[in-house]
């Protein structure tokens, strides 16, 4: 069974003041989605989900307008309850996957680069993971989810919120990318509960519950240090732009 990916992009983005899903935001000159999309196409993973959310219709004509190499399909996130109910929408796409390994990425983080997802994609077969986590290093990790590292593997992610003065001082912090052995995933995703002061169901919390049932959690640090960067107004999308312009050199 091939390895496919779902790509979160249902997020509204109301600082980002535009008239569009967050995804569509341009970076140079190209939506953040396209970056995404075209980084999992050269990885050589081309059985795409896009879990829409927030202004779908616009997403469908920009899907349809793209082509590109991939077979790209659509679910609709009509509530947005949170990183693991958006993953829940794609519970039938899952299943018709249930044989290989998926890759779960944030439509609105562009940098997010080949290397990263087939070398996550190394550990993860080599070792058997049921999840491995793409991490990066921050000297100022503030406002990012703190990776716990065991002897042999991860304990979970801790919420800058929920940091002790201990766990606030780690600098591996979560990238929002995952690989997931695809039938481990749908055997805790309906597990989750909203029981968090956002009240929402998150996607990290399969962590807990995988390492619960005896499976192997584990983190690959990527190199790139922007793979985890995404914006959330106007000035974070500047930045982004900034950046693709210095990586252009």
């Amino acid at each position: 069974m091939k390895n496919n990916v779902i790509i979160l992009a249902g997020g509204q983005g109301k600082r980002m003041k535009s008239n569009g899903p967050k995804v569509l935001c341009q970076v140079q000159g190209r939506a953040m989605l396209d970056w995404v999309i075209t980084a999992c196409e050269d990885a050589g993973i081309e059985d795409i989900c896009v879990v829409k959310g927030h202004m779908a219709e616009m997403i469908d004509e920009f899907l349809e307008k793209r082509g590109g190499r991939a077979n790209v399909q659509t679910v609709l996130q009509s509530e947005r309850l949170g990183t693991g109910h958006a993953v829940q929408m794609a519970k039938d796409y899952l299943e018709a996957h249930k044989g290989g390994n998926t890759l779960i990425l944030c439509g609105d983080a562009p940098f997010i680069d080949p290397p990263t997802i087939e070398g996550a994609l190394e550990l993860h077969t080599r070792e058997g993971n049921s999840v491995t986590v793409v991490t990066s290093e921050k000297e100022d990790p503030t406002g990012y989810g703190r990776i716990i590292r065991t002897e042999d593997g991860i304990s979970g992610i801790v919420e800058q919120k929920d940091c002790t003065p201990e766990q606030a001082e780690v600098k591996e912090i979560n990238s929002g990318c995952y690989w997931f052995n695809t039938a481990d995933l749908l055997s805790v995703l309906f597990e989750l509960t909203p029981n968090n002061a956002q009240g929402e169901y998150y996607l990290t919390d399969c962590l807990g519950l995988l390492i619960g049932k005896g499976k192997r959690a584990n983190a690959y640090t990527s190199e790139n240090p922007n793979v985890s960067l995404g914006a959330n107004d106007p000035a974070g999308l500047a930045y982004l732009n900034e950046l693709a312009e210095q990586m252009k050199k």
